[in-house]
C-alpha cells in the first residue's frame, strides 16, 4: 500500500518518526495502541494489514466496557515501523507532541489467526464492519470496528463486544495508564509551570 499522505505530511529531517520502508513480517498480526499528546490528548489505533498500519484516532480512548461506543476517526496509513514509535515530535511538525505505546500486542478474526486472516479482514474493513479479536496486556478480546453511514467517510465507532474480558463498569483508558509515563510526567510539568 503506498505511504504517500503520510509522507507528505512529514518532514523526516526534523521528525524522528519512521520513514517508509518494506514491512517486516511476523507470522501474526499486530496491533498497537499509542497515547498521543498532541494539540488534544488522544489515542492512536494501529492494525497490521497489507504491510502498513491501518489507523484510527480515539479522542476518549478505547473502552472494556462494552456499552462505550468510542468514535474513532480513520486517518492516513501508517507503516510498519511506526508499531514501535515512542519519543517527542517537535513543534511546527505534523502531529508535535508526545507519542507512547500504551498496549501492544497482535490479533486475529473470530476464526483465522495471521496471514490466513489478512484477506477476510481486508474484505471486511471495506465493508466497514470488521470484528477482530485483540491479545494485548490491556485489550483483551473481541472488538468491532463499525464504519458510520452518515457524515464523515471516515468516521467509525470502536466497540468492546461482550465476553470474559468486558467490564460493565465505567472503564477510563487514562485510569490504565501508569502515572509515571512520559505523557503524564509532562503534563505534570506544565501544570506546575502554570501556578502562581
Amino acid at each position: 500500500m503506498p505511504l504517500t499522505e503520510y509522507e507528505q505530511k512529514r518532514n523526516f529531517k526534523k521528525s524522528p518518526e519512521p520513514a517508509t520502508k518494506a514491512a517486516k513480517h511476523s507470522a501474526k498480526l499486530i496491533f498497537v495502541v499509542q497515547r498521543h499528546k498532541a494539540s488534544r490528548l488522544h489515542y492512536d489505533f494501529r492494525l497490521e494489514m497489507e504491510g502498513v498500519l491501518k489507523s484510527w484516532a480515539i479522542p476518549k480512548g478505547p473502552s472494556l466496557n462494552p456499552a462505550d461506543k468510542r468514535l474513532a476517526v480513520m486517518v492516513e496509513d501508517h507503516p510498519y515501523d511506526y508499531k514501535d514509535f515512542e519519543g517527542v515530535i517537535p513543534p511546527g511538525n505534523y502531529g508535535a507532541g508526545i507519542v507512547e505505546i500504551w498496549d501492544h500486542g497482535y490479533y486475529t478474526d473470530n476464526r483465522n489467526s495471521g496471514k490466513e486472516a489478512e484477506q477476510e479482514l481486508l474484505k471486511a474493513l471495506e465493508a466497514g464492519h470488521l470484528k477482530i479479536v485483540l491479545h494485548g496486556k490491556k485489550l483483551k478480546g473481541e472488538f468491532a470496528l463499525v464504519k458510520l453511514r452518515t457524515g464523515k467517510d471516515n468516521a467509525w465507532l470502536l466497540i468492546k463486544r461482550q465476553d470474559n474480558y468486558a467490564v460493565q463498569e465505567n472503564y477510563n483508558s487514562e485510569a490504565d495508564t501508569p502515572k509515571d509515563s512520559p505523557i503524564n510526567q509532562a503534563l505534570s510539568a506544565s501544570s506546575q509551570d502554570n501556578k502562581p
